[in-house]
């Protein structure tokens, strides 16, 4: 009768302490929550063909012959924007076409009057090798030919010529989400000189040749398909 006694009120002793064990640890400040870092996911791949829009603002430098002059043709560019992507592991590569609009176009005072340079439309055509290993961020070098309708215009005249030249530069695309990326471009194009000729020197025989190159800054939206 005694042991069974004592063996309920150890029972009941036990069940005291756990019942103030957990009210306690209830009571307990709990520390903050934190939830689980968001980590971007990764753009996985950036293979196909994409059309987009681009548009930005060129500067550059003409040197004429007759007279030694030097107009700073600049001016507002856009137009279309054509190109493939192929990536094997985090490289991608790429052909990408553009066609543009320019209002560049740069004068100075020349033999009384003022000597102009214009160049009215210019298209590349350029290789790209970019680097993917940045989740959706693909920086990117680039390289090609250009091609450019440069004009010369003074008091004697105006001539105008379409140029092949070349073109070099660099940028970084960024796809916001899965078919839309939006892309930050420099481009150095050169396209040479042309022989303006009689038209600018009004002199039967004679020859002005006419240089134009230019830095361009441009943004871009394409889509993928």
């Amino acid at each position: 009768m005694k042991t069974s006694f004592l063996l309920r009120a150890g029972v009941a002793v036990a069940a005291l302490m756990t019942t103030a064990l957990v009210a306690n640890a209830a009571d307990l400040p709990r520390g903050p929550y934190k939830a689980p870092a968001y980590v971007a996911p990764a753009y996985a791949n950036w293979t196909g063909f994409y059309v987009g829009l681009n548009a930005g603002y060129g500067f550059g430098k003409s040197n004429w012959d007759i007279p030694a002059v030097s107009p700073s043709p600049k001016g507002f560019l856009g137009g279309l924007t054509l190109g493939y992507n192929f990536q094997t592991g985090t490289w991608v590569w790429g052909l990408e076409a553009d066609a543009d609009y320019s209002a560049m176009k740069g004068s100075t005072d020349c033999a009384g009057g003022s000597c102009e340079t214009k160049l009215p439309w210019l298209a590349t055509v350029r290789g790209r090798l970019g680097y993917a290993g940045w989740n959706n961020w693909l920086p990117y070098l680039t390289g090609g030919a250009a091609i450019g309708n440069v004009k010369a215009s003074d008091a004697a005249g105006d001539a105008s010529k379409t140029k092949v030249g070349w073109t070099v530069g660099a940028g970084v695309e960024y796809a916001m989400w899965s078919n839309w990326s939006v892309k930050l471009e420099y481009l150095y194009v050169d396209l040479g000189k042309f022989d303006c000729g009689v038209s600018c020197t009004g002199v039967a025989g004679s020859s002005d040749n006419v240089s134009f190159n230019a830095n361009v800054v441009r943004a871009g939206l394409n889509y993928r398909f």
